[in-house]
């Protein structure tokens, strides 16, 4: 994935303020829509589509990675299927069409398919090797050839039981924010596609024929933090992929999440450097490598996107994925500890994992590694750590190539190229005699095996580890809250190294750990779970399950712990059944200490009346000040009496004093769509137009309730 972002003296200047309000209704494209297709089911969608998930290995990439010198210690990976061309869903002459593909899942016994959906009309228009197939025009090509055809496939009935997640159009809305014009990375082809709104219009399509699909999970690729992770850049993009999510029939509820890294090469984490840190008195966002960017890792970027994106009325559930494909920067260059604390470069170009020369440098990376292998719930707010580029498959040509896909050669894949604005003018860190994208590459397949981070068995060399890590032990279940379960256990030990836990509750692997920590939550109140653990190394070996542990949730009733904070309520909206929910709130602490609100959240409980609805949420006024509270809706795993969502209230900093209040919040909601709501049985609405005290809105604490009753 490319680095679209300007040098910093070009980069506009913006400011950043949370829109108020939000057009009603669904933006509809110029070109009429089709009919949805229908599927054997209408069961419920999963909050993340990859817990309790076999994902399927696709067989072709498989048998070329298997072909190659300790290539078995991958081959079994699950990777997603590239559809960047008409004829790809068919099927060529070197792989099989997507049907072909869905019945080797089911064969396999797999239930989750990933997909990336990648031929936009004027397709990646910052960049040559991965131009595409249409013109800048073709939409109604592109919808009724390319997506219409692919929703056909997986409509079929014969494919209810798979999981189809699909990663939708990999660079085309981070271009339309750094490269469509007034920066210097900006390019005439990128102005055109901002001009005609087709890359908006065509990822709105797609999100609205797939997103119709009840096995169906859209995620949008949202970049990587080396390009949108600038202050300038970040809530821009989260405006620019919600304006897509509402495009031509699309609503927020047709996506699951979004993709970061998707055929990167940026560190899932920088253990030795962290934006945080300062070298005598000198920020490390001075440094030439991070150049004043928010974030320096995947990880934290996913996730401060995914608070972006929530405020701009994406569902608060919404989960990313991080594509660790080849961004694991192992072998002998890797970084064993900081850097010199001389200056700030020093530190950060001596502890830094990511080794390319500069992080705008995206095609086929010299000395990259094979990263993360794909693991479920690794993270806060993260579905997955996923393969999207499949290891081996060329991102461009190191020269010009004759071909018939419409692929053209890119100088970022020239090794001898000095660069450009995109990238500070410094070498591309290519790798030489590259074959066009997505052909396979012998040579960088072997060199990400090499540098594989967590390390592969014998360094990638052989693959013939078959012994599995120690049994974890002491597996033991701390405090309990209402809803989580708190386990901690003792590291295993491996002949290589151990590179995670899987964690199963009931049975069922509800999730993975690279530490000896794990938190389950989104549980019942009052009930009993058990729990057992695994450790896998990076040949695939599992060890045998850990000594079970059971934990019981607490109540989720009882309230009114030691802090003295309640919870006072008064109706600001007399209608029941129109299309917002406006609840006054405020706190009152009747307690004889002073609270930190930073550790308050309060939760108003609802029902939504709609299963797909994405919500937005606004602070209209509040005494301390609507900067000071922030506000989203989450929603239950299990729909209870007068609530299947809750809008979360929670402070940014601040104390509250002993026997104060925190004054008037005027809090208001509302659906994406902006239909109407049915507030008669909501849980926490009450009829009271003056503060009362309510039990029916619950206040917690670092996570734990102390007033209120939960539904």
């Amino acid at each position: 994935m490319r680095l679209r972002r300007p040098s910093r003296s070009a980069r506009p200047r913006r400011t950043h303020r949370r829109t108020a309000a939000l057009a009603s209704g669904a933006l509809i494209g110029a070109l009429s829509l089709t009919a949805l297709p229908h599927t054997a089911t209408a069961a419920a969608k999963l909050d993340n589509p990859y817990v309790g998930a076999k994902a399927y290995v696709n067989p072709d990439w498989s048998a070329k990675a298997a072909a190659e010198p300790g290539g078995s210690a991958v081959a079994n990976q699950p990777t997603f299927v590239w559809l960047d061309r008409i004829a790809a869903i068919q099927g060529t002459a070197d792989a099989r069409g997507l049907k072909a593909h869905l019945d080797a899942a089911k064969a396999q016994g797999a239930n989750l398919v990933q997909l990336v959906i990648y031929d936009l009309p004027g397709r990646d228009c910052a960049a040559l090797a991965s131009n595409g197939e249409l013109g800048a025009e073709d939409l109604a090509k592109y919808q009724s050839d390319y997506i219409d055809p692919i929703a056909a496939i997986l409509a079929d009935p014969a494919y209810a039981s798979l999981r189809i997640v699909n990663l939708i159009e990999p660079d085309s809305l981070p271009n339309l924010v750094t490269n469509a014009g007034g920066t210097a990375g900006s390019t005439p082809q990128c102005a055109t596609m901002k001009a005609n709104g087709n890359y908006e219009k065509g990822v709105g399509y797609a999100l609205h024929k797939l997103g119709a699909l009840s096995n169906s999970y859209n995620y949008i690729d949202a970049g990587h933090h080396g390009w949108l992770g600038w202050d300038s850049n970040l809530v821009p993009s989260a405006q620019e992929f919600k304006k897509a999510a509402t495009s031509n029939g699309a609503t927020v509820g047709d996506v699951t999440g979004f993709i970061v890294n998707t055929a990167n090469y940026s560190a899932t984490k920088e253990p030795y450097v962290k934006i945080t840190d300062s070298v005598n008195g000198q920020t490390v966002r001075q440094s030439k490598w991070i150049d004043w960017n928010q974030y320096d890792d995947e990880t934290t970027f996913a996730q401060g996107l995914r608070s972006a994106l929530v405020a701009q009325g994406f569902d608060s559930g919404i989960g990313m994925l991080i594509d660790t494909s080849r961004n694991g920067w192992g072998g002998a260059a890797r970084p064993t500890g900081p850097g010199p604390s001389t200056s700030v470069d020093a530190y950060v170009d001596g502890g830094r994992v990511d080794r390319r020369i500069h992080a705008g440098n995206w095609c086929n990376q010299s000395g990259a590694g094979i990263g993360e292998r794909p693991a479920t719930a690794p993270d806060t707010g993260i579905d997955a750590y996923v393969w999207a580029k499949p290891p081996g498959e060329s991102d461009g040509a190191s020269k010009a190539v004759d071909n018939d896909e419409g692929k053209g050669f890119d100088r970022m894949c020239d090794p001898t190229y000095t660069g450009n604005a995109r990238n500070g003018n410094n070498p591309t860190g290519a790798l030489p005699d590259s074959p066009l994208a997505g052909h396979w590459f012998s040579a960088g397949f072997r060199q990400l095996l090499a540098n594989a981070y967590p390390p592969l068995s014998g360094g990638g060399g052989g693959g013939g580890d078959t012994q599995a890590p120690t049994v974890p032990a002491g597996l033991a279940a701390g405090t309990t809250t209402a809803d989580s379960v708190p386990l901690t256990w003792t590291a295993s030990t491996d002949n290589t190294a151990v590179t995670g836990y899987d964690v199963y509750r009931n049975g069922t692997k509800v999730g993975t750990a690279t530490t000896t920590s794990y938190t389950d939550k989104g549980l019942s109140a009052s009930t009993t779970y058990t729990y057992t653990v695994r450790a896998r190394d990076a040949a695939g070996n599992v060890s045998a399950a850990s000594s079970a542990v059971t934990a019981q949730t607490k109540a989720s009733g009882g309230g009114g712990g030691t802090s003295g904070l309640k919870a006072q309520y008064k109706n600001n909206d007399s209608s029941a059944t129109d299309n917002q929910i406006r609840p006054g709130l405020q706190l009152a602490n009747g307690g004889t200490a002073s609270v930190d609100l930073s550790k308050v959240t309060v939760r108003y409980w609802f029902t939504g009346e709609s299963s797909s609805a994405g919500y937005q949420t606004w602070c209209d006024w509040a005494q301390l000040g609507c900067s000071a509270v922030k506000s989203s809706v989450g929603t239950l795993p299990q729909a209870r009496t007068g609530a299947d969502h809750y809008l979360e209230l929670g402070f940014g900093s601040g104390t509250l004093a002993a026997g104060a209040t925190t004054g008037d919040l005027q809090l208001r909601l509302a659906k994406s769509d902006w239909s109407n709501f049915n507030e008669a049985d909501d849980y926490s609405r009450g009829t009271n137009t003056a503060y009362a005290d309510s039990s029916r809105i619950t206040v917690y604490v670092a996570g734990t309730l102390v007033w209120g009753t939960e539904p």
